[in-house]
């Protein structure tokens, strides 16, 4: 990255990331995202995946800056240097989750997860979902608040506070973890190979009804949610030498609390 390439910044619209806009445009220029060479969004986790979701089609590398209360997929924000923090960032390539999923009207529904595709019981009724790796059932009945597929990028988010594993980058695997599993009652989840097709049956929707949510996108009533890798869409973040994800990723991994 030199200072002759082109950056579209994006900021949340907290106070501090905004004050964070201002200055950075007023020493960098600011490009419509569509032009720019690199994307620098300033916020926290959330914006980061609101970025990757309204412009993650354009294939430009991300550098995010943390400005916000969580920042696992951030750099630390410094105003300086920021064209040498560039050159020197390394690339994490991220393949999102597409989701499917039918609702008891009949419409279908697609979108794309950075970090999972979580399905959750909508009443106090627990959930019966009937599980298929590669149309072949491997579960015919999992009692529970609901179950989810992690990305290894999102592996340290919601599946790691459901008690999933957290997965190493490139590993070429997703984690399939309950939640608040009743029966089976000793079952802790699987680890997939990245390409599994999963297909889960939501039983008995109408006295059971269920939701599914692909990262923020939230789909109601729901009676089958598909979930494979994405096989054409990529995105590329890019992290500061000494705090990669990688890096992050294995501290996780070692922290207790």
């Amino acid at each position: 990255m030199t200072a002759t390439q082109r950056i579209a910044f994006l900021a949340s619209h907290t106070d501090e990331a905004q004050r964070a806009l201002a200055d950075l445009v007023a020493r960098h220029g600011q490009h419509e995202p569509d032009a720019a060479d690199v994307l620098v969004a300033l916020g926290g986790d959330g914006f980061m995946l609101q970025t990757l979701h309204r412009h993650g089609g354009l294939g430009k590398p991300v550098y995010g800056m943390k400005l916000g209360t969580v920042g696992f997929l951030m750099n630390q924000h410094n105003g300086e240097d920021l064209f040498a923090r560039l050159e020197a960032a390394e690339p994490a390539v991220l393949r999102p989750l597409e989701m499917v999923a039918q609702t008891e009207s009949g419409a279908t529904f697609g979108s794309l997860a950075y970090n999972e595709v979580s399905l959750l019981r909508q009443t106090r009724q627990a959930a019966h979902i009937r599980i298929d790796l590669n149309g072949q059932t491997r579960l015919d009945e999992l009692i529970c608040d609901g179950v989810l597929v992690a990305t290894a990028a999102g592996s340290t988010a919601y599946n790691f506070s459901a008690h999933g594993p957290i997965l190493p980058l490139g590993s070429a695997v997703i984690a399939l973890t309950p939640i608040a599993a009743f029966r089976p009652r000793r079952w802790r989840g699987a680890l997939l190979k990245a390409d599994t097709e999963i297909r889960f049956r939501v039983l008995d929707p109408y006295k059971r009804p269920v939701s599914a949510t692909a990262d923020s996108h939230e789909v109601r009533d729901v009676v089958e949610v598909m979930i494979r890798e994405s096989r054409d869409r990529t995105v590329t973040l890019l992290f500061d030498p000494e705090h990669n994800l990688e890096e992050r990723m294995l501290i996780e991994q070692f922290t207790s609390g």
